[in-house]
């Protein structure tokens, strides 16, 4: 490796390390997934069942260990925090930007992999998600480096050694987050198989495909391996027919009220994915002589695209990441486009340029609009129809004209790059890049915390002080898993806590849980705690012997009788 090709990668390392990983902990992780997530890490070091994942102590068959363990780690590294549990994605956002521009430097030079690079750090969602605690980083990661290996198969001479470095990567990626790795690969395989540019097929590597499949299956099969050696293959047959039939249920049908239009991931994609998002209209219209980006791999990442953005639109249960893995592919296409406006070999087209005014312009609004909103929140109130939204809000968090400056000159920058990528392309695109990660830092540094005060802070507080003590705390009306993690609940003594092999309304299988009934009215042998959210106050307030002991911002605390106080716990009461 050159020299001047070290430096790069260096400063690489050192741009994305200072972006990711300072301030980790700046904010409480969030509910559900952020904290779910966490909270199987800490089972993990509290139990040191290193096999099953774990919720309250009880199996959780709803996510394969990968991740968790990587949490596991980190926080034997640096403790249960916030901080150790967002740190493994810290991590992979590094190896990102270094595998972005190794990659882009590969298909079409340093110059691509450098604008691929920036694109993606540049860009909200992307950037953001490299600074939490979900799975989806790390999953939408090895699916990547799966398919890029796969590219490698079709196109290099060492094509076993890349076969298997596919489905390793795949298979790491099953053990991540589970056979949505599978299922998405092999939509895009069959669309790779079938689709050709020009009348002419793109290569096939059947004679490989085999030794992909095999070691796919290899790091999950290990896994379960694992857990029939410790539990026996009873253990091992029931975790795999509750997993596949949980996977099954999130594609046919609305989970946890997580539902949307089929256009939900376009519009998460268009806004979430600014500034790269609006340079995929570059595509649009007659193809220029000279237009190389319908490369094999260029074909790929269309196929990849394209596959999770229709999957998923159909798939009946809607929220932001399940379109993450296309940020991989719509940030390539997106540099694709940057990269012959920068080297003049294109102009900007109209309707390129209406959507980077359009969307960024939204965003600045939103930005410059926030500190605004939170002056003048009486005036929203009344038209808010929801209790507990209006609880929120009257969380007393201070804001200032102040803080909208950085709007403000957020969207200057804005309109400076955009205006310079008329002409003096180069200039533009560096000056949106740089604007966009400067926002995206204040934003995540100063109106995270903000945001958190209203939504769940109130709560936090009220988990927090039982910390170490031996008490139950129950969330009563809505799912919560930060009742376990920030009190750092403990493996529960009394059989009687939980349910066991319960089924909904609708015949589906619940995780094992937290027995409230029997918390609310059975004999327990722990000082017993209840929050709900205040529009559920009348499944609480009706209950004999549980007594109210404060409202705060939405969230409303109870506790079962007085056979155990606040002064005896040394606890600090709720206002």
């Amino acid at each position: 490796m050159q020299i001047v090709d070290r430096f790069k990668y260096l400063l690489i390392f050192a741009v994305s390390a200072l972006l990711f990983v300072p301030f980790l902990g700046n904010v409480h992780l969030f509910d559900w997934d952020e904290i779910n997530f966490a909270e199987c890490a800490r089972e993990m070091l509290v139990s040191k069942d290193y096999i099953r994942t774990q919720i309250d102590f009880m199996p959780f068959w709803e996510k394969p260990p990968l991740f968790i363990w990587m949490q596991v780690v980190s926080m034997k590294a640096f403790g249960i925090n916030a901080f150790a549990a967002r740190l493994p994605n810290a991590l992979i956002g590094i190896a990102t930007c270094l595998t972005l521009f190794s990659v882009g430097k590969k298909i079409k030079g340093a110059a691509f992999g450098l604008i691929w690079t920036i694109l993606y750090a540049a860009s909200w969602l992307p950037h953001l998600y490299f600074k939490s605690g979900i799975i989806d980083p790390t999953f939408n990661f090895f699916i990547f480096l799966s398919f890029y290996a796969f590219h490698k198969v079709c196109t290099s001479p060492r094509k076993w050694f890349f076969a298997a470095l596919a489905g390793l990567c795949l298979g790491l990626a099953v053990l991540t987050k589970g056979p949505v790795a599978i299922l998405v690969s092999g939509i895009a395989l069959v669309v790779y198989a079938v689709v050709g540019r020009g009348g002419k097929k793109l290569p096939l590597p059947l004679p490989y495909l085999p030794v992909i499949l095999v070691f796919a299956l290899l790091p999950f099969a290990a896994w379960m391996a694992a857990a029939v050696v410790q539990f026996g293959a009873d253990y091992a047959k029931w975790f795999l027919t509750e997993f596949v039939t949980y996977q099954i249920r999130l594609f046919r049908t609305e989970d946890s009220d997580h539902g949307g239009p089929f256009y939900y991931h376009f519009v998460v994609l268009l806004l979430g994915c600014f500034p790269a998002s609006p340079l995929l209209f570059q595509f649009v219209g007659k193809k220029k002589d000279g237009d190389n980006t319908g490369t094999a791999f260029t074909i790929l990442m269309w196929i990849l695209f394209w596959t999770v953005l229709i999957l998923f639109s159909i798939v009946k249960t809607k929220i932001v990441h399940y379109s993450s893995l296309c940020y991989f592919p719509l940030t390539y296409l997106a540099a694709l486009k940057a990269y012959a406006l920068w080297e003049k070999q294109e102009q900007l087209k109209k309707g390129t340029r209406i959507a980077l005014y359009s969307i960024g312009g939204i965003w600045a609004v939103l930005i410059t609009a926030l500190p605004l909103v939170g002056m003048f929140k009486r005036l929203l109130i009344p038209l808010i129809d929801d209790p507990f939204a209006v609880g929120n809000l009257g969380a007393n968090i201070a804001w200032s004209y102040a803080e909208c400056v950085p709007g403000a000159l957020y969207a200057a920058a804005l309109t400076v790059g955009l205006y310079w990528m008329r002409n003096e392309m180069k200039k533009g695109i560096i000056t949106l890049a740089f604007a966009q990660i400067l926002t995206i830092q204040f934003t995540i540094l100063h109106f995270t915390p903000k945001i958190e005060g209203y939504s769940q802070r109130a709560a936090i507080a009220f988990y927090e002080q039982f910390k170490g003590k031996a008490v139950y705390v129950q969330p009563v009306g809505f799912k919560s898993y930060a009742n376990l993690f920030y009190t750092e609940k403990q493996p529960a003594t009394n059989h009687n806590y939980y349910v066991l092999g319960k089924t909904d309304a609708d015949g589906k299988a619940v995780q094992p849980h937290a027995d409230q009934d029997w918390l609310m009215h059975g004999t327990v042998d722990r000082p017993t705690y209840f929050i709900c959210k205040i529009q559920n106050v009348k499944d609480l307030d009706s209950q004999p012997g549980i007594i109210r002991i404060g409202v705060e911002y939405g969230f409303v605390f109870y506790v079962r009788g007085r056979t155990f106080t606040e002064s005896q716990l040394g606890l600090v009461p709720t206002k």
